[in-house]
């Protein structure tokens, strides 16, 4: 495993959004969820579509795992196979709340003060299964999903979510899961 080039929290949450943005807001006119419950957020999604960004660049195979930490935060683990080197490549940062814990607007860091936004904009309440989350801004967009794979209903009503609010999905990027297969 080699120290990172590359992103994170999608959430998938990107550590070079950090250094591009250094902004931890939300994208003007979209609104993170409300009822957000962290305690079911926390553990690993499969990053299943993308925006493009040079730090996420040839990966595949990408998760992010979320837990809690000892300061209240979440530790956060962005990993992805580069098909080009052959190898995995991980990002380590840590996540807080931007504002009221009950709302899906965190701020992420994977480099020292440096903050960016991660908003998970549409959520799967039932179940946690799958969300929709930007960046500050609208050139930053994962899809996330529990499995590797997500129904393509599911898919397509979070692509109809994201196109209504003005991001780019006919530019995403989908993400195969086959690394060791």
């Amino acid at each position: 495993m080699k120290a990172l080039r590359y992103f994170g929290c999608g959430l998938l949450l990107p550590a070079m959004l950090v250094l591009q943005s250094g902004c931890s807001g939300t994208p003007e006119g979209v609104d993170p969820v409300t009822g957000f419950e962290l305690e079911r957020y926390l553990g690993r999604w499969y990053e299943i579509a993308r925006l493009d960004h040079r730090f996420e660049r040839g990966l595949s195979d990408v998760t992010a795992t979320y837990s809690l930490r000892d300061d209240g935060g979440v530790h956060v683990v962005n990993r992805g196979y580069n098909i080009e080197s052959g190898e995995w490549d991980e990002a380590v940062g840590k996540a807080y709340f931007a504002g009221a814990p009950n709302v899906g607007h965190l701020k992420v860091s994977f480099f020292g003060p440096f903050y960016g936004g991660y908003n998970v904009i549409e959520l799967d309440k039932t179940g946690y299964q799958y969300s929709l989350v930007a960046g500050p801004d609208r050139s930053y967009l994962w899809i996330l999903s529990r499995t590797p794979e997500m129904s393509p209903d599911a898919l397509q009503d979070l692509i109809r979510k994201a196109e209504g609010l003005g991001f780019a999905t006919s530019e995403l990027i989908f993400v195969t899961h086959d690394a060791g297969r």
